[in-house]
């Protein structure tokens, strides 16, 4: 029988404050306000959990407001840190490596031309280094020689049912998942789509390392999902309308995404 898998979403941030000229390139209403959520997901499935994405530094992101400490999400999902064996960094920006540290016992899949351009040329410039943060990607070197990083090439299966993806675009190795639900095949699309918005559009969210493959990442991840319907962006308000959260206490923490969304 083939595996499925839930799709769980811990909000752990918000930034009301931000307008569409910091989302998109060259939008033609550049001072409207559009509100930024911050995501980090975990799969269930038959061999247990498996996390995509560590969440946020407070810290390091002070200019955004917490709504729910990543450790706690996981507890509260039922998921005890040390126990967690596999962890998928689907690029190494602040807002997905926060919590890095609070899972000993992981190893962490990503993307080896992510490694590469976080620890290459690129970086001697501040355009390209923007939202990553140096003692993360040393902490990054660190688990690399430990043999808790494991950086996979451009496709790879981790497991019957969910595949990576490389797409680049917002970083140099931005991936995205193929995940087997229930209902078909998901795509969780991490920052390759931050909003809805730009799938619809065809258009470019703000940072960028490769403008033509951030764009030719909206087909490949239309060509992954079984409909448009399947597809989940990594920052997007819309979500919470779109899907359920997991009980009245956590309303609009953590959410079910592996479920039809509500039109």
């Amino acid at each position: 029988m083939a595996n499925t898998y839930e799709i769980y979403a811990i909000r752990h941030a918000v930034n009301e404050g931000r307008t569409r000229s910091q989302n998109f390139i060259h939008d033609p209403d550049p001072m409207a306000p559009l509100t930024m959520d911050f995501y980090c997901w975990a799969l269930k499935g038959p061999d247990g959990w498996i996390i995509v994405d560590t969440g946020m530094d407070p810290v390091k992101g002070a200019a955004h407001q917490v709504v729910m400490n990543p450790v706690d999400g996981w507890r509260a999902l039922g998921i005890e840190p040390e126990a967690v064996t596999t962890v998928i960094l689907t690029h190494a920006h602040y807002d997905h490596m926060g919590f890095v540290d609070a899972l000993p016992f992981a190893t962490f899949l990503m993307q080896a031309e992510e490694m590469a351009y976080v620890t290459g040329p690129l970086m001697e410039h501040a355009v390209f280094r923007y939202a990553y943060h140096a003692d993360e990607i040393a902490g990054l070197v660190t688990l690399l020689h430990e043999g808790r990083l494991h950086l996979h090439g451009r496709e790879h299966e981790v497991a019957d049912g969910l595949t990576l993806h490389w797409v680049g675009g917002h970083t140099a190795g931005q991936e995205v998942l193929r995940v087997r639900t229930e209902r078909g095949w998901c795509v969780l699309a991490s920052d390759a789509l931050h909003y809805y918005e730009e799938l619809e559009k065809g258009i470019p969210f703000a940072v960028v390392h490769s403008l033509p493959d951030m764009i030719n990442a909206h087909q490949t991840i239309r060509d992954l999902a079984d409909s448009d319907d399947h597809i989940l962006p990594a920052h997007d308000p819309l979500i919470r309308a779109l899907y359920p959260s997991v009980s009245d206490t956590l309303e609009g923490k953590i959410l079910r995404l592996d479920v039809a969304p509500t039109k």
